[in-house]
């Protein structure tokens, strides 16, 4: 009988902060229609008691000896993290697993814990500015669900019980849906055996494969391997209308009466999933070129420095396992909405029509090389980095590979992704006002 296996990389760091992540195939995307909001619920739940410890003993096992413990949810994963001293990564590495394969979910801690994440959904409501790219991803992928929002709804939380919570941590908490992540400064094989045992302690049957985090890689290797897909993706081609339907995503052009003093819009179409290498790297390129966190992006020089119609302009491009979102997000005063459209439509069309100069996309590549190496400079940020690439690929890629890979766009091929995606007939558009 093959033994399930776990995912483990190691980075090893010079700091005396050690940090680590367990992460596990089951977000939104996992969840019944009836249920939505549960694997959120779950998130909030894993801190409330397992077979060992009630809820105060679990957030007070790091925090009193300095640490801290963590989690999010998306719409394809469940995250638990931590941070502590080196000298106490069992307690966190113990800790991560005996919440995620032992969790009881009390039902008197499920009742008050729905009531936080009631206060949680109505906190979210009276934000339009992040309501609104829940609800384009909804219209984008309706009847998936990719669309279902990560929060859910009352009427959706409300019936979960703890019996469903606990069905679904023995369907997806498993060491062959998971990842463990670690960076810090230890030896590399004495930590992985570290977390080898305490696997075992909890899933006497399983195994630890330890994916190195640092090898190079070499180039014709690189681009043979490329981003295969996994069993777990590749499973989901089997329907081959359904994929294709979603990666296409709904037309649309709605808007939304909130009676606010500002209008919210956004823009945006499907776009290249995670494992479409090249093109995703050439449209992340290009998003960034045109809206990125920069003051020189396009849509923030066009809009906000040159005509002050706006405060912020961003664009943004999710990555999903099927499919993917490319949006361009932006607050105004009424008055001036449809010049900003108007703004909009216009940068979309260069970047559809004209190549861009070879100086410029040199500079462009310049800058989100160093946005990346930059926010990649942080041992937490690597460890959780790590974690979603195991989760994706089961490998971990090189910073120098992404670095060889954004070097490598051309001219000719951000003009190719700009006519694939960006064309304004594949546009659709949600205003909240």
């Amino acid at each position: 009988m093959n033994k399930e296996k776990l995912l483990f990389a190691f980075k090893k760091t010079s700091s005396p902060v050690a940090y680590c992540a367990l992460s596990t195939r089951f977000g939104t995307r996992n969840e019944e229609e009836k249920y939505n909001g549960l694997a959120h619920l779950t998130e909030h739940m894993l801190f409330k008691g397992t077979a060992r410890k009630n809820s105060i003993e679990i957030n007070s096992t790091l925090e009193k000896v300095g640490g801290e413990l963590n989690a999010f949810t998306t719409k394809e994963r469940i995250v638990v993290y931590s941070t502590v001293l080196n000298q106490d990564i069992k307690k966190a590495i113990s800790l991560l697993f005996e919440i995620a394969f032992s969790s009881k979910f009390p039902t008197d801690e499920l009742k008050k814990e729905k009531t936080v994440v009631y206060d949680e959904i109505i906190t979210y409501l009276d934000s339009p500015s992040e309501q609104i790219y829940d609800t384009f991803e909804s219209k984008l992928f309706a009847g998936s669900k990719l669309g279902f929002p990560i929060l859910g709804e009352k009427k959706t939380i409300e019936p979960i019980t703890s019996a469903v919570l606990r069905d679904n941590l023995k369907k997806y908490f498993t060491p062959g849906n998971m990842s463990f992540t670690i960076a810090g400064n230890f030896d590399a094989q004495e930590i992985a055996a570290e977390v080898e045992s305490v696997l075992h302690e909890w899933r006497p049957g399983s195994a630890l494969k330890v994916v190195a985090a640092s090898e190079p890689v070499g180039a014709a290797e690189f681009a043979k391997a490329g981003d295969s897909k996994p069993a777990f993706a590749q499973a989901t081609d089997a329907k081959a209308a359904a994929a294709k339907a979603l990666a296409a995503g709904k037309k649309f052009n709605e808007t939304v009466q909130k009676k606010l003093r500002q209008v919210h819009c956004i823009i945006g179409c499907s776009a290249y999933s995670v494992y479409e290498k090249d093109k995703k790297m050439a449209l992340s390129l290009l998003t960034n070129i045109l809206g990125g966190p920069a003051s020189n992006s396009r849509l923030n020089l066009s809009l906000r420095e040159k005509n002050a119609l706006v405060y912020t302009v961003e664009a943004n491009y999710i990555l999903y396992q099927d499919t993917g979102a490319f949006s361009i997000y932006f607050g105004c005063d009424k008055p001036f909405f449809k010049k900003c459209i108007t703004l909009i439509k216009k940068e979309l069309e260069l970047a559809v029509t004209k190549k861009i100069s070879a100086r410029a996309l040199a500079a462009a590549k310049k800058q989100l090389i160093g946005q990346l190496l930059i926010g990649n400079d942080n041992a937490e940020s690597q460890c959780l980095t790590m974690g979603k690439s195991l989760l994706v690929s089961g490998k971990i890629r090189p910073l120098e590979e992404t670095v060889r890979q954004i070097n490598a766009v051309t001219p000719e091929k951000i003009q190719s992704v700009a006519k694939e995606v960006l064309k304004w007939n594949r546009m659709s558009m949600l205003v909240f006002e």
